[in-house]
């Protein structure tokens, strides 16, 4: 039978500093050299996940932009994108006009990422800037208006902020049909949340099936540890959180194990291979 185990990045593959540690690096390797099939869904982007993974062979597309776009590593190029409809599009900008007046939207042409903002007036997302530089070289594109990005395919947009300051927004763009709505808080920040928009049709949940008929595989094994990851779970065959997930998380998972910080996931899967 052949199984895809899919796991998360922030808060359960990485540890507490957002890096990958050697022990789990070398315990995928091994496992992945020995036939497991292993992929990544996360909220990250291209620039920063094909960095992160660059020493470990991973054998199967990633998800990414929480179900945005599927990124086959060995081949680099994205081989699935999900676009934002004009009408979603339209109604996100909207909003960004009225409630947001900040984050960063993703657009995706002719196979490249490019990241656009409109001002770093947030303490966090000069920091977000400044970390993506600097780790990742992650280039920024400065607008005077998101509406000069109409034209392009719009695939996805993030902020963060307190949840009182995102929540009427977040009200506002769960009415739209075209869109896709994710809103949860920030693991490493946990005064702020993230707000998160993509396509209706974008989410982990449809990449992980893409997925799974794609590669021909009989089950699923994922694993998370916040809000965001329930729609992988929903269409797994078993989930596990890490110690360190949300309440609900853990409530809607087969089971919990070992938290990001102690390889919860490599230690889990190394039980399990071998």
């Amino acid at each position: 039978m052949k199984t895809l185990y899919i796991s998360d990045l922030d808060g359960t593959l990485l540890n507490a500093d957002a890096e990958i540690n050697e022990e789990t690096a070398q315990t995928l390797t091994q496992l992945i050299q020995n036939g497991l099939h292993f992929s990544i869904a996360t909220a990250r982007t291209q620039a920063t996940v094909v960095q992160m993974l660059q020493n470990i062979p991973v054998n199967v597309p990633i998800i990414l932009m929480n179900g945005v776009a599927i990124y086959d590593l060995q081949q680099k190029r994205y081989t699935h994108i999900e676009p934002i409809a004009k009408n979603g599009a339209l109604a996100l900008l909207d909003a960004i006009d009225k409630q947001l007046h900040s984050g960063f939207l993703y657009c995706i042409d002719d196979g490249h990422l490019s990241t656009y903002y409109e001002n770093t007036d947030s303490p966090t997302a000069q920091a977000f800037i400044e970390e993506r530089q600097k780790k990742y070289n992650k280039k920024f594109t400065k607008v005077s208006s998101f509406r000069e990005c109409l034209s392009r395919n719009i695939v996805y947009y993030s902020i963060d902020n307190k949840k009182e300051c995102l929540e009427p927004a977040y009200e506002t763009l769960c009415r739209c049909p075209d869109l896709h709505v994710e809103f949860y808080r920030d693991i490493y920040n946990t005064d702020h949340w993230y707000l998160e928009i993509s396509s209706a049709n974008a989410s982990k949940k449809n990449a992980v099936l893409r997925l799974k008929e794609s590669g021909g595989f009989d089950r699923v094994v994922s694993f998370g540890d916040n809000l965001n990851d329930l729609p992988m779970f929903e269409v797994s065959d078993e989930c596990y959180a890490v110690l360190n997930a949300k309440d609900e998380v853990k409530s809607r998972a087969t089971g919990v194990i070992a938290a990001n910080t102690e390889n919860g996931v490599t230690h889990f899967l190394k039980t399990r291979i071998e």
